[in-house]
């Protein structure tokens, strides 16, 4: 990519804007980390220690202010900022990049999705997980027929964590949009309309299962989509015995991958992409197996070498929409469809009901 990089300015540097967006874009050729905004002295220490040529601002209001100095936005503040942050920015003239949930309701992230186009600015959602090592394999094995037709898709992010770590992730408060069904169900659902088309009906179970927790923390999707599929969903942070991360059977064979994709865990250890071999590939021992008739567990099927996790490859299709050259790598109407599964989820679990989309 030629020509002077498109400046970014990043809204938030907590987990999402320290670990995940900031080390993505300065890694992304095309781009360059203007602006950081965080009112939290620590954090702004934090942002010129690891990034000396950022500029600090400690509200969004500032960065607005000087909107013809920058190319783009990225929202990865507390969830209930992500609507009036993002519609700020879009009026201000700047594409925005927004982390998901993109917003608490279908409704809201349409409204979004018209101002965009109302202004002809690109609004994109951050689904770094469409790139996980595993889904890009998974969605190869499917793309090549490996698997016969997919009959069943079930998928599980599940954690450990008995006492909860309080924050407005764990939070009561429906302002805070809060709880697993829209923070790890948010991937999970949107992997599932990628793999297996739009739902038609929506099952839920939603659960409050520690001590002193506010949100759902043990939560359980079952969707039927149009083709025909089933996929069954698990999101836990109270799971002491982790199932497999994918297992898919379809009507030639089936596929079985445990642990997670190791970008998460690189970033959250300092590693950079791009400056070292190896980025997101996984020792062959976590390889996933493709068979019929036996259990992975007992030797059954035959490891299938998995393909490299690529969260870069977000960044650098951003910088592609911006400049012309590529599609918006993910829509927010895509991310309202989600959103649409997860109101009928979060409806299903309160009235014991299955709801029809």
């Amino acid at each position: 990519m030629t020509g002077t990089p498109l400046r970014v300015g990043l809204i938030g540097y907590g987990l999402a804007g320290s670990v995940f967006h900031a080390p993505l874009i300065a890694a992304t050729e095309g781009l360059a980390l203007d602006t950081v905004v965080t009112s939290n002295p620590e954090r702004q220490r934090q942002a010129r220690a690891e990034f000396p040529d950022v500029r600090l601002a400690a509200t969004a209001e500032e960065l607005f202010d000087r909107a013809d100095e920058l190319d783009l936005v990225v929202v990865a503040s507390p969830n209930k900022t992500h609507v009036p942050l993002a519609t700020a920015a879009l009026r201000a003239g700047l594409p925005v990049v927004v982390d998901k949930p993109v917003a608490g309701t279908a409704a809201e992230a349409r409204q979004l999705a018209a101002l965009a186009e109302e202004r002809g600015l690109l609004l994109s959602v951050f689904q770094n997980r469409r790139w996980d090592n595993d889904f890009l394999t998974l969605r190869k094995l499917l793309a090549d027929g490996a698997l016969g037709d997919a009959w069943r898709f079930e998928s599980r992010f599940e954690r450990w964590r008995p006492q909860p770590k309080g924050g407005w992730r764990e939070s009561g408060d429906p302002a805070e949009i809060g709880g697993l069904l829209y923070d790890l169900g948010s991937h999970v659902v949107d992997q599932a309309l990628v793999l297996f088309g739009p739902v038609t009906e929506v099952y839920a179970e939603t659960d409050i299962r520690r001590p002193g927790a506010e949100a759902d923390d043990d939560t359980f999707l079952a969707l039927t989509h149009a083709s025909g599929v089933r996929s069954h969903l698990y999101v836990s942070a109270t799971a002491a015995q982790l199932g497999p991360r994918f297992r898919v059977l379809g009507s030639r064979a089936g596929y079985v991958k445990y642990g997670l994709d190791p970008q998460e865990a690189a970033l959250r250890e300092g590693g950079r992409p791009g400056t070292g071999a190896g980025w997101g590939a996984e020792d062959e021992s976590l390889w996933g197996r493709i068979g019929s008739g036996e259990s992975p567990l007992t030797g059954g099927g035959t490891p299938v070498p998995t393909l490299p996790g690529d969260y870069p490859a977000y960044y650098a299709a951003v910088a592609g929409a911006l400049r012309g050259t590529g599609p918006n790598p993910v829509t927010a109407l895509e991310a309202a469809a989600a959103l649409d599964v997860l109101e009928a989820a979060r409806r299903s679990a309160r009235d014991k009901v299955t709801v029809t989309l």
